[in-house]
């Protein structure tokens, strides 16, 4: 009986606490105010961005704001000043801050904060992030030694610029990291692009550098994939410029469009954007034809190679970049592959080839970007016929159609002859009880009919006839 007592105590207990914190909001009747109720009071773990930590400082300090840890994440790519104000989000207690624990995760080996001020970038050394100047001054690190994202020839793209990169045991015993790309010879694949028409980078504006040939080979790769049966959000297309960017969205809106066959990629956007982010397969453009440009940057060559998970294929002036001493690491390893597309159209996604075995069917090399896109364009009508034939032998033959029609023909005929019949039969009874009533109430006596006529003279010819009336009667009889 204790226990059982004990029980419904906790229990009473239970349901005063939960009334006691569901008091506040009888109180506090704005979702303005609940919401800074639960951010002070209730809430464990806070999450925000630095912009938003400087923006609303005051605000915080305001509502007596307290915790005790912070863990940054992409602290290379956060500005000193960033760095240093979610730091001060609260008052200090007898004088000390009640922080006991900061916890920077980064990779100063990526690309550091955007500065546009170009004096400010270079001569104040204001791209150097926090993070990146403890590294430099020597304070202990933690250095992660294993990688999980992406396949172990992936990651040997650059693996190179750091001390130790193992890869994690999973990578390679999980299925999708054992399975070959479908219809694709190799899991990363360094394409070179010639000029288009005589054309390679352009530069409408100053610094908006584009390449067509590359931007049509890339959507054009794109459209491959997606008629092989690769999911449209599992692949993002980078480059390296914003002009290039905005080209390649008009393309896939001209091209694409809301075709279903199709779909849209992940995203389309530049490789500094892309940061910290990541994608199964990446189609990459690097645009440039006449000088390297800021992919010299080692930095940005690292983020733009270690984004894919199953799949790379870049597309590039290969003579341009692989001359290029910065990145030679890297395009050593891309340049021991054919620089043309190996492609295997006839192996649909998903595949049951292993890594690295040669696939039973018949390997393309497409030479250009004409070519791809032919290619592309051959294999959409290919899969448009296809789809119209299936369609039509799933369809009932000829004749049973026919047959078909002609019998709910003659049910029509049989239904509507016998609702006819139905119909005559009901204004033929209907005729008849109005007949009926009618010589009811014109048998009368014939001696009352006589006095009545001779009672009344007419005042003009067929005054008492009911000739006019017996005729409409017979017209709305019929």
């Amino acid at each position: 009986d204790m226990e059982i007592a004990e029980g419904c105590f906790r229990h009473i207990k239970k349901i005063f606490t939960q009334l006691e914190e569901f008091r506040a909001f009888e109180l506090l009747r704005s979702g303005l105010d609940r919401s800074k109720y639960l951010l002070v009071k209730e809430a464990k773990i806070i999450a925000m961005t630095c912009t938003h930590a400087a923006l609303k400082r005051h605000d915080l300090v305001e509502l007596g704001f307290k915790y005790d840890n912070i863990l940054m994440e992409e602290a290379a790519q956060i500005l000193e000043i960033e760095t240093f104000i979610p730091l001060l989000l609260q008052n200090p207690q007898d004088g000390f801050s009640r922080l006991k624990r900061w916890i920077m995760i980064g990779d100063h080996h990526q690309l550091p904060p955007v500065i546009k001020n170009m004096a400010f970038q270079k001569y104040s050394n204001m791209e150097q992030s926090l993070f990146t100047r403890f590294v430099r001054v020597g304070v202990p690190t933690i250095d992660l030694d294993a990688q999980g994202r992406a396949r172990a020839s992936l990651c040997n793209l650059y693996n190179w610029r750091y001390k130790i990169l193992g890869n994690l045991p999973h990578v390679q015993l999980l299925p999708e990291f054992r399975a070959a790309n479908a219809g694709f010879f190799y899991d990363f694949q360094l394409i070179n692009v010639e000029d288009f028409h005589g054309i390679g980078e352009s530069e409408p504006n100053p610094y908006f550098y584009q390449n067509l040939g590359e931007a049509e080979y890339v959507v054009a790769l794109f459209m491959y994939m997606c008629l092989l049966g690769y999911p449209a959000e599992k692949i993002s297309i980078l480059t390296t410029y914003n002009g290039q960017k905005h080209l390649i969205r008009d393309i896939i809106n001209q091209r694409c469009g809301n075709n279903p066959l199709i779909g849209r990629p992940n995203k389309v956007t530049t490789v500094d954007r892309f940061q910290g982010q990541q994608n199964d397969y990446i189609i990459l453009s690097l645009v440039r034809t006449k000088a390297v440009g800021h992919l010299r940057d080692v930095r940005r060559l690292v983020v733009a190679m270690s984004r894919a998970r199953l799949g790379l294929y870049i597309f590039a002036r290969v003579s341009l970049f692989q001359n290029c001493f910065e990145l030679t690491p890297a395009f050593s390893q891309l340049t021991a592959r054919p620089l043309q597309l190996y492609i295997v159209p006839a192996e649909y996604f998903p595949t049951v080839r292993q890594n690295g075995k040669h696939p039973s069917h018949q390997v393309h090399i497409i030479k250009n970007m004409p070519q791809m896109a032919n290619f592309v364009y051959n294999m959409y009508m290919h899969m448009i016929q296809s789809t119209h034939h299936h369609r039509q032998d799933l369809l009932p033959p000829p004749e049973l159609v026919e047959e078909s029609e002609t019998s709910k023909l003659q049910e029509n005929e049989i239904t509507q002859s016998k609702e006819s019949e139905m119909k005559t039969a009901t204004e033929i009874k209907t005729m008849s009880g109005d007949t009926t009533k009618e010589n009811i109430l014109n048998e009368k006596p014939k001696t009352t009919e006589e006095e009545e006529e001779h009672r009344k003279m007419p005042e003009h010819p067929g005054r008492d006839s009911d000739s006019e009336d017996s005729e409409t009667e017979l017209d709305a009889d019929k």
